[in-house]
């Protein structure tokens, strides 16, 4: 059998994946124009559609045939588009909304980190920093607008999973739980309604915490929950339950020993430390593994952290203080697991 046709699949493939920025670039400017939620209900002409976005129509229809071919949308007459379950998420009310996710890795800012991805990977600098001269972090709070945009595609990310955590851990003897870099709550969240008499501390910068108070008055958590700001390397709230959820993989060993020092300061000496993270696992053929990975690159671009496999991480723990116990199965069809530690 000849082996042009396998090649030629391969050139295919290939071609896509070297396209993906442009997959990409389409539904940014589809997130951006608000064509989700616009075609969330029924099908509507593209001469509407240019009115209600102030776009060109003549753009704006192969913009809509681009979202057809990725599957995000569908023509039922001719030039009237409507949007297809696939493309569902990408609306703000979706209960697993992805808006705010596509707003943030289309946003000019990350772009251009991207672009330094060849930069990082010859010097091992991260790759924001070169591109915009200042650390992520340090950017977001130069840049108001983008922090908000982070800071909700950062809760998209948080909703996915957070579910699951009272499912696959036991909080039942806790009395104080303390979220540790949990943003706007919508972890703690979770746990507080799941479990009921269980008390909680959000702690994060102020930036971090912005809406906090909306998510707990709207779970009815507000008289369950503390907000707190500050630096968690320097000390963090005491507790007997803390959790570390994609906290560590943005920074190096040095800073995340740091951090989990400041939690071993805190913690309670029966305590549990309850670290969620992706574990790099040591094969690579599964989708947890291609998960981690990309996740990995997505740190040597933002952060200059990076995914750990058990090992890592048990060296971590001991470093400040913990003894690792536990590593639970990925939580909710994702690639996080909780690494469950305990002072040694």
């Amino acid at each position: 059998m000849s082996d042009r046709p396998r090649g030629l699949a391969g050139q295919a493939n290939l071609s896509r994946m070297a396209f993906g920025y442009a997959t990409s670039q389409i539904l940014y400017a589809a997130v951006r124009l608000g064509l989700p939620d616009l075609l969330a209900e029924e099908a509507v002409p593209v001469a509407r559609l240019a009115e209600r976005t102030g776009s060109d129509p003549g753009a704006l229809h192969r913009l809509l045939r681009a979202l057809v071919v990725l599957g995000v949308a569908e023509e039922g007459e001719p030039g009237s588009f409507t949007l297809t379950p696939q493309g569902r998420p990408l609306c703000a009310d979706h209960p697993w909304s992805m808006r705010s996710s596509l707003l943030l890795l289309g946003d000019p800012a990350t772009w251009q980190a991207w672009g330094a991805l060849t930069h990082s990977v010859r010097t091992g600098e991260t790759a924001w920093d070169h591109a915009h001269g200042s650390p992520l972090f340090d950017h977001l709070a130069r840049h108001p607008d983008l922090s908000a945009v982070f800071n909700k595609a950062m809760r998209e990310g948080t909703e996915r999973i957070a579910p699951a955590l009272p499912k696959a851990y036991d909080f039942s003897g806790a009395q104080t739980v303390v979220d540790v870099g949990g943003g706007n709550g919508t972890l703690l969240a979770a746990v507080l309604t799941a479990v009921p008499g269980l008390k909680g501390i959000l702690f994060d910068t102020a930036e971090g915490v912005a809406g906090a108070d909306e998510e707990f008055r709207r779970a009815g958590l507000s008289d369950r929950c503390v907000i707190e700001t500050g630096d968690f390397f320097e000390a963090v709230p005491g507790g007997d339950v803390m959790l570390v959820k994609g906290v560590l993989h943005d920074w190096d060993d040095r800073r995340c020993v740091a951090l989990l020092r400041s939690c071993r300061r805190s913690i309670a000496a029966d305590g549990r430390l309850l670290v969620l993270e992706p574990v790099m696992p040591s094969a690579l053929g599964t989708p947890e593994a291609a998960g981690a990975v990309m996740s990995d690159i997505a740190m040597l671009v933002y952060t200059g952290g990076r995914e750990r496999g058990r090992t890592e991480f048990r060296d971590l723990l001991a470093a400040a203080g913990f003894d690792l116990t536990e590593v639970t199965p990925p939580l909710g069809g994702s690639e996080i697991r909780i690494l469950v530690a305990r002072p040694a």
